[in-house]
């Protein structure tokens, strides 16, 4: 199958790699950005075309920030003869988009949960209108060694306020609020919490914030930090017991 993947970021970048290595795709990029579109096209051994290609595909793959995700899938689906999935990290909104611009074709909403570095891992599907074409690209995600799990896009939206949304807020709240120490006196807990500060900063800033822009979850940890301090011995004490 010949694919084209618009975004030539890593995620982008990630999925023409598994795609190409796992099942008989070729596969194109376009990005607003050309050199980037030829960098990860040399990378991954494809080719790049124009933002304003009218080239058909026959799997449309946009794999853009979350903001314009709906934008580019409006742009660009149109250009699948059979079928449109993303990888941007929402569902609801690509979706949506999916079916009002390409309701004939097959659609599928996918989230890797891993950073591309961190290779192969969980990954989210929503396949509201399947066929051969999305069959191919979920069998190559998992010849790859990927857990391709389905569900929903309400659940997976809601899960991400948790994962990603508080998660990384919690993160980067203790990053903010640490002063720096010797490493000797850190404890195995100031460690890991550490050592994920390191992981969150070895990222994209601009990711971080769409994610913090996409869902909620950062007011939700905010809340139960001042809850906590707030709290005297004994209210400190039922809070710790009420949790799971």
């Amino acid at each position: 199958m010949n694919v084209l993947v618009v975004g030539a970021g890593s995620m982008g970048e990630w999925f023409a790699r598994t795609l190409r290595d796992h099942s008989d795709a070729s596969v194109a990029f376009t990005d607003t950005d050309s050199a980037a579109a030829r960098r990860a096209a040399e990378a991954v051994g494809g080719r790049a075309v124009p933002t304003d290609t009218e080239e058909r595909f026959e799997v449309v793959s946009v794999a853009v920030p979350m903001p314009v995700a709906s934008v580019a899938i409006e742009e660009y689906a149109p250009l699948a003869t059979d079928a449109v999935v993303d990888v941007t990290g929402s569902m609801t909104d690509p979706l949506a988009a999916m079916a009002e611009t390409v309701p004939d074709r097959q659609r599928a909403s996918l989230h890797p949960l891993f950073a591309p570095a961190n290779a192969p891992g969980n990954v989210a599907a929503v396949t509201p209108a399947g066929g051969a074409a999305v069959e191919a690209v979920l069998d190559a995600l998992g010849a790859a060694g990927n857990d391709v799990f389905e569900t929903t896009s309400a659940e997976h939206d809601a899960a991400m306020e948790s994962v990603q949304a508080a998660a990384h807020a919690a993160v980067l709240a203790y990053a903010m609020a640490a002063e720096e120490v010797p490493e000797r006196f850190h404890t195995p807990v100031s460690a890991g919490l550490q050592s994920l500060v390191e992981q969150v900063l070895g990222g994209e800033a601009h990711v971080y914030a769409d994610i913090q822009a996409a869902f909620d979850g950062a007011d939700a940890v905010a809340e139960a930090a001042r809850e906590l301090a707030d709290a005297d011995h004994d209210a400190f004490v039922d809070l710790y017991d009420e949790l799971p």
